[in-house]
């Protein structure tokens, strides 16, 4: 970490009374993992201020945290700062904006810079590392707790996949090792991570079932808005199956497109080794080279999308 950068963060945290913490819509473990991380490590070393973690709803991962509801008149001369967001769009509650100063904690390619102070370190496996990496710089001055152990320790297995994706260095297994001294239960933890409520389990017979793959190794698999009202499930609950898929040998990369109820699709992508930011971008979304996000506006985005990760497929040498 740039030294000068955190020096920065901590006089911005210390001059503010009032903090106000933002994550990124339809949040994973991760976003919340660093977003109630930090909150947490905040309101130990500074118990006078105001921490507030705020959001839309979390649907069932309300194990980790829930949101606070806090009204405008509260970023009056507020620090803000956003984890776990590449760009403004996906930040979650709009009255970001509202506050006197913004910070951005980032683990994802730095294609929209936003924010008076922002870090950025692509080399993280997770924003919550970063929020642990921070932790640690001050360890001297700040004080974190069993509560915020626990949810860093919940964002950095979340986004490493328990610790399988490549985005596991020796430094992810050295700060998971300093976040398991607190006394949390890890095996707890870990379970609620897992599982999965009995519809999505079906939804996961579904997609093997209906799970498309070329000669190359691209696979796609299309959720339509008749299959999810039939299962009772929303477009938050696909999230847990996307990962499905790599357990099938034959698979390079894939993306599962979920129809929401404007017609449109939220294309949800994964790679073995094919980078595939670069096809997201281009169907405005984004992320990581290997996970990444986009938007289809009807069927034929939806091919043109899957044609690409073909054509990457393709070209990819292992």
């Amino acid at each position: 970490m740039s030294e000068r950068t955190l020096e920065e963060i901590k006089h911005a945290i210390q001059q503010y009374q009032t903090i106000i913490i933002h994550r990124h819509k339809s949040p994973d473990p991760d976003a919340l993992g660093s977003q109630g991380g930090l909150a947490e490590l905040l309101r130990q070393s500074y118990p006078e201020k105001k921490i507030y973690q705020v959001g839309e709803a979390v649907g069932g991962l309300d194990f980790l945290i829930t949101m606070d509801e806090i009204p405008d008149e509260a970023y009056q001369g507020a620090l803000v700062i956003v984890t776990d967001t590449a760009n403004t769009a996906r930040i979650s509650d709009s009255r970001y904006t509202l506050g006197d100063k913004l910070i951005k904690i980032d683990h994802h390619p730095n294609d929209e810079p936003y924010g008076d102070i922002a870090y950025v370190n692509t080399k993280a496996s997770s924003c919550s590392e970063i929020i642990a990496d921070l932790w640690q710089f001050f360890e001297d001055e700040w004080t974190l707790s069993e509560e915020g152990a626990r949810l860093l320790y919940a964002g950095i297995v979340g986004d490493t996949g328990r610790f399988l994706f490549s985005n596991t260095s020796a430094h992810t297994f050295k700060i998971a090792a300093d976040l398991r001294q607190f006394d949390f239960d890890a095996t707890y933890l870990n379970r609620q991570l897992q599982e999965m409520p009995l519809k999505v389990a079906r939804l996961s017979g579904i997609v093997y079932e209906q799970l498309e793959v070329d000669k190359n190794g691209a696979g796609k698999v299309i959720l339509t808005q008749e299959l999810l009202a039939e299962l009772g499930i929303n477009d938050l609950e696909t999230s847990q199956i996307v990962s499905l898929p790599g357990v099938v040998d034959e698979l390079v990369a894939w993306a599962i497109f979920v129809q929401q109820p404007n017609g449109h699709f939220r294309v949800r992508m994964r790679s073995k080794g094919p980078v595939i930011n670069t096809i997201a971008k281009k169907y405005r979304g984004g992320g990581h080279p290997l996970a990444s996000g986009a938007n289809a506006k009807d069927m034929v985005e939806v091919e043109a999308i899957y044609q690409e990760i073909q054509e990457v497929c393709k070209n990819f040498v292992k």
